[in-house]
């Protein structure tokens, strides 16, 4: 985890690169439970037998199951000491360049691409890369956007 004691060392740190998060596993009954929540109940998610002989060779993790995932990746990732809060103000990018297997063990990578100042706030542009333990090839890049209050 990066830690940043106060703004100012935020706003220096453009470019800095936050390390690698704690891994998450995605099991079938999370992806089972994501699709009962969000009614996206696809067969290449949920019916194992047809997966088989799907493009996969077995169910896999919706995108937005695997984009969710970044909060708490992000809280792996950096910590702003002297905000007095943070919320996710959006998403610039995202790409989802590889599929997340059933029983899969993620980790994510963290980069600051931008520190953006506002009224009261900044906002903390960055990229996360979601990864599959042992695959160099992302399962998603996106750019997420923080905002902190001070």
């Amino acid at each position: 985890m990066s830690i940043f004691p106060s703004v100012d060392h935020l706003r220096q740190s453009k470019g800095a690169d936050l390390g690698t998060s704690n891994t998450i596993e995605v099991s079938q009954s999370r992806i089972d439970q994501f699709a009962a929540v969000t009614k996206d109940e696809q067969w290449i998610h949920v019916d194992a037998e047809r997966a088989v002989q799907g493009p996969f060779g077995t169910t896999i993790a919706h995108g937005f199951l695997t984009l969710s995932l970044l909060a708490p990746f992000l809280s792996d990732l950096i910590e702003v000491q002297s905000a007095t809060s943070s919320i996710n103000y959006g998403l610039n990018r995202v790409r989802f360049p590889s599929a997340v297997p059933s029983g899969s063990v993620l980790h994510a990578k963290g980069r600051i691409l931008d520190i953006i100042d506002r009224a009261g706030a900044v906002d903390a542009v960055i990229e996360v890369a979601i990864f599959v333990k042992g695959s160099d090839k992302p399962a998603c890049v996106a750019e997420s956007i923080i905002r902190y209050f001070f």
